[in-house]
């Protein structure tokens, strides 16, 4: 028999939002976290907007030593161990005991990039000849497991601590990896997210491949703009989410609150073949990928109610929904109600799909589905596939058990999985 899995702990920095209360009320009242950002604009950026979560120093204080902050410059594994530390306290768990090991949680942790202003300020130094001042942990904020590795010393985890990579993809397979993890009994919690750096380093390459949206530089909230006639591009993004998975039985034993069940997925790649490319998806692996996460759900197609898509406002939206529609064999007043968290956040990158897990969650458990806001012109390819009564731009009230993530990354990658609400 394998473990049923469900979710006891979650924690997201966000563009909108630190926190989980925070993050639910911008969700429910369509709040942009983009906002402009004249450094762009000095490096002379096309797209000069962006999503970057906003932390006080007395914020950073409530997770980090002094010492851990002293030559600190890593937003991301930042983000990512505020995210896990609040995942973590959530689901019930403490940080008093230095000598605590927990042999039965581990944890799974994406990143794409770590530590890109480390980096610069670390090749800057070596250029200089002073490499003896670099500092003790440039390889710690500059390894790519940078983050899983503060973060499980912050919190003693014992079972496996790792890192994965998967572009856009990252989030949505960090937890279904995690998932598996327990599913199989080899662990009994597994902390799971992904966190993205910020900043021009991060964005520029985005930049020269002109995906990004250069239309709205004089009105940021207005740039994520999915599924919309309109949308001219991405806005970066950048935060993480984080999720507290645990086996039901250890969940039910300690008497932890449950948000919700995580029924299962599917991860694949469409290989660059049958039109899929570096940056471009393969329909029919797309596709194959939702149906198969169905499948290993145990559910149908027809239960699926609300989708919270990839939809990046880029020209691939209008690809993204056909498929789904054919992997669902759904459309028009049949098909479930779609969502984009981006409309708000912009696309975090690395970090988006666990922090669009966190509002799938957070969706699921509260009831409601989220505007897509900037989306009052549908596109028109869109509108033939879809009801557009199924794409709200203002939030609904919604009772609803089943709700469907779906992360599709560079490199022909993909990654979907099926949330539940929670019953014995």
């Amino acid at each position: 028999m394998k473990n049923r899995v469900v979710i006891t702990g979650l924690g997201v920095v966000a563009p909108n939002g630190v926190g989980v209360p925070d993050f639910t009320k911008a969700l429910k009242e369509g709040k942009s976290g983009i906002t402009g950002h004249d450094n762009l604009k000095d490096f002379k950026f096309s797209c000069q907007i962006g999503g970057i979560p906003q932390i006080s120093d007395e914020k950073k204080a409530q997770y980090f030593t002094d010492l851990q902050l002293r030559g600190f410059n890593s937003s991301g594994i930042l983000y990512g161990c505020i995210a896990g530390i609040d995942a973590w306290k959530d689901a019930g768990f403490d940080m008093d005991s230095e000598s605590q090991l927990d042999y039965d949680t581990g944890l799974i942790f994406g990143a794409a990039t770590s530590g890109v202003e480390k980096f610069r300020e670390a090749i800057y130094g070596v250029d200089d000849g002073n490499v003896r001042r670099l500092g003790s942990t440039v390889v710690l904020q500059t390894m790519a497991s940078g983050v899983s590795a503060y973060l499980s010393g912050m919190l003693g985890l014992g079972n496996q601590v790792t890192t994965n990579s998967s572009a856009c993809t990252t989030g949505t397979e960090a937890l279904l990896m995690g998932y598996e993890r327990i599913q199989n009994g080899k662990a009994k919690r597994m902390l799971v997210g992904s966190c993205s750096d910020h900043g021009p380093y991060i964005w520029g390459g985005f930049d020269a491949m002109r995906v990004m949206t250069y239309k709205h530089n004089e009105s940021p909230e207005e740039g994520s703009r999915p599924m919309s006639a309109t949308a001219s591009g991405f806005v970066p993004g950048s935060g993480a989410g984080a999720l507290l998975l645990e086996s039901l039985e250890s969940a039910l034993e300690r008497g932890a609150k449950i948000y919700a069940e995580v029924l299962g997925g599917e991860v694949n790649s469409g290989g660059q073949r049958q039109g899929g490319t570096l940056t471009a998806p393969n329909a029919e692996a797309v596709q194959r990928c939702i149906k198969k996460a169905v499948e290993n759900s145990g559910i149908t197609a027809k239960e699926i109610e609300v989708i919270n898509g990839h939809l990046t406002a880029t020209a691939k939206d209008a690809l993204e929904i056909e498929n789904w529609t054919k992997a669902l064999n759904r459309s028009g007043t049949d098909f479930p109600f779609i969502n984009s968290t981006k409309s708000m956040i912009g696309h975090c990158l690395a970090a988006s799909g666990s922090i669009e897990c966190v509002a799938s969650i957070i969706q699921l458990k509260n009831q409601f589905v989220t505007p897509n806001i900037n989306c009052e012109d549908l596109h028109l390819e869109i509108e033939a596939l879809v009801d557009s009564n199924k794409i709200p731009t203002e939030k609904m009230d919604v009772n609803f058990d089943i709700i469907a993530k779906a992360s599709f990354g560079f490199g022909d990658v993909n990654a979907c999985v099926i949330f539940k609400k929670f019953s014995h």
